[in-house]
């Protein structure tokens, strides 16, 4: 089922997830629902925030990225309770966008090395270590756990110009071919 992203000043959006167990009601339908609204959105990465659930929950396929980095070919996860438990020191820009601020483009500096562990679909626990695009989609989908939207990392004065178009998706006045919710 195709459901609706919650966009840029739902306060769902703003609050910090909380971890959860095996026993979470339909958990593997609602994996398959988020795949299934991500592909429908044309997004890589999706979190429950969006959705309007505040569960430590993503899903991510980065596939589309493969033809820049052929290591995204195959990257494709559920994450369950995920934790970033080490940030490189090295930094790269990236150009993100985001299915709950759409029709905004901006670069934002996050770590080129991580390591993050969650659980698995299968509730198994997974440590990885991640670098370039797909660290970055990592960092972007564990920000919106965690009550973050990647403009709050914009540069300032970018982001007071784009403040009338984010005041805007606020109030539900922007066109996408995907179902949206404001407040």
């Amino acid at each position: 089922m195709i459901l609706p992203i919650l966009l840029y000043g739902n306060p769902i959006l703003r609050k910090k997830s909380e971890d959860i167990d095996k026993d979470y009601p339909e958990i593997k339908q609602l994996i398959e629902n988020m795949f299934e609204t991500m592909y429908h959105s044309k997004g890589v990465g999706l979190a429950a925030p969006q959705i309007g659930l505040n569960i430590n929950l993503l899903v991510i396929d980065a596939s589309p990225f493969a033809e820049d980095d052929p290591v995204c070919k195959d990257f494709k996860r559920v994450m369950i309770n995920p934790k970033v438990t080490f940030e490189g020191t090295k930094k790269i820009v990236f150009e993100e966008g985001c299915l709950s601020v759409p029709d905004i483009h901006e670069n934002v500096t996050r770590y080129n090395d991580i390591t993050v562990t969650y659980l698995n679909e299968n509730f198994e626990e997974v440590t990885e270590k991640l670098s370039g695009d797909r660290a970055v989609v990592v960092q972007h989908e564990f920000d919106h756990l965690q009550g973050i939207v990647f403009c709050d990392k914009i540069n300032p004065i970018r982001k007071r110009f784009l403040k009338s178009r984010l005041n805007d998706i606020s109030r539900g006045k922007v066109k996408t071919s995907y179902r949206v919710k404001t407040n």
